[in-house]
């Protein structure tokens, strides 16, 4: 589809684009729950369940706090949930720089007739140079991440976190989770497994953990922890395990249902080097072990014990969806009960409990310009 099509005729528009001042930052996603509603009268959102992973599991996050997407499914998964929702002006600064790298204003009228691989080259290069903008765009720049859903006060109106702990997902039952080491695969992927610096971890800590003396209450929680352990705590907490989390416990906040779970089993592949990586949980949901990039984490060989662990997780997927229990208690405040996916599954207290002390007060607010 023609792209410049699809934004004049949907009114979608990337994110910080504009196109009438009160109304910039409109997320694409708004279209789609539109687009969706038109559906409605073709069966019962009743028996609908939604669910995403990484930036789908953030998605997910959004649907659940979005009023326009009320009453259009009953349940929703969000795996590995993503942190970062960006304030308008983060999103408008990024997206200027984004339309810069093609010499054209973030307006509709410049960017609709653009080529989709022009778009992608753009975004890619303006990734590529994230740290030189570190000290205007802050966390997101340290992890090159140059686009994520934009908190407008429209679309979304408040973060998911926020719009859950009001009470915006109540009759949605809930089911979200985390693996045990998420950033692994970031860690493999830049070069520095086990090859972490002391200089590289304080500096994480110093960017990425929450309050002033967050760098302290890691190194206090965590005291035989090295540098690499340091460095992947703290990158999993940020991005994904804590989002993950407090999604949760805003749900349990406002009187919602929800199931939580972690992925702890490591995947065999490259001689255990990966972990319980991020995006592991994929394959064994969908049950695809052995072809593709997953091999890559499973081994092209799958072990019976990965066999056996893929199908208790779909089976607790396809259950979750048909009659909204997955086969373990739901999450509360005080037992804070969760599955825990390993060679033994096992229902256990939630077993990441000195990052959750840690991060128990930081309220993931939509991230704003820092500097000017």
């Amino acid at each position: 589809m023609d792209p410049g099509r699809r934004l004049r005729d949907r009114d979608v528009r990337p994110a910080g684009v504009r196109r009438r001042p009160a109304r910039a930052g409109r997320w694409r996603r708004r279209g789609d729950v539109q687009l969706s509603r038109g559906y409605r009268g073709l069966g019962d959102p009743d028996l609908v369940m939604v669910f995403g992973q990484s930036a789908g599991g953030g998605s997910v996050a959004a649907l659940l706090s979005m009023e326009r997407a009320a009453g259009l499914f009953r349940r929703a998964v969000a795996q590995s949930v993503q942190g970062t929702f960006f304030s308008p002006e983060l999103a408008a600064d990024i997206a200027a720089a984004c339309a810069a790298e093609l010499g054209l204003r973030p307006t509709v009228a410049d960017l609709a007739g653009v080529a989709p691989h022009q778009l992608s080259a753009a975004g890619d290069a303006v990734g590529a140079t994230m740290d030189r903008w570190a000290e205007r765009w802050g966390r997101p720049a340290h992890r090159t991440i140059p686009f994520s859903p934009v908190v407008d006060g429209d679309v979304l109106a408040v973060t998911p976190w926020q719009a859950l702990a009001d009470g915006a997902g109540r009759g949605v039952e809930l089911l979200v989770g985390h693996t045990r080491e998420e950033q692994r695969l970031f860690t493999a992927i830049n070069g520095l497994l086990g090859e972490v610096s002391e200089e590289q971890a304080a500096a994480a800590l110093e960017v990425f953990a929450p309050g002033p003396d967050g760098a302290r209450r890691y190194r206090d929680s965590f005291p035989a922890a090295g540098p690499d352990e340091l460095y992947e705590l703290v990158h999993s907490d940020w991005l994904f395990r804590m989002p993950s989390l407090h999604l949760a416990e805003a749900q349990t906040a406002a009187g919602g249902r929800v199931h939580v779970y972690e992925l702890a089993w490591p995947a065999p592949g490259m001689g255990g080097a990966f972990g319980a990586c991020h995006g592991l949980d994929v394959p064994l949901v969908f049950g695809n072990l052995n072809r593709g990039q997953p091999a890559v984490l499973i081994g092209e060989a799958p072990s019976a014990e990965a066999e056996a662990l893929s199908a208790r997780m779909r089976a607790a997927w396809t259950s979750y969806a048909a009659h909204g229990d997955p086969g373990w208690p739901a999450y509360d405040s005080d037992q804070r009960l969760v599955q825990l996916f390993d060679n033994r599954p096992a229902v256990t207290a939630y077993p990441e409990e000195p990052s959750r002390l840690i991060w128990q007060d930081h309220s993931f607010p939509a991230l704003p310009v820092i500097s000017r």
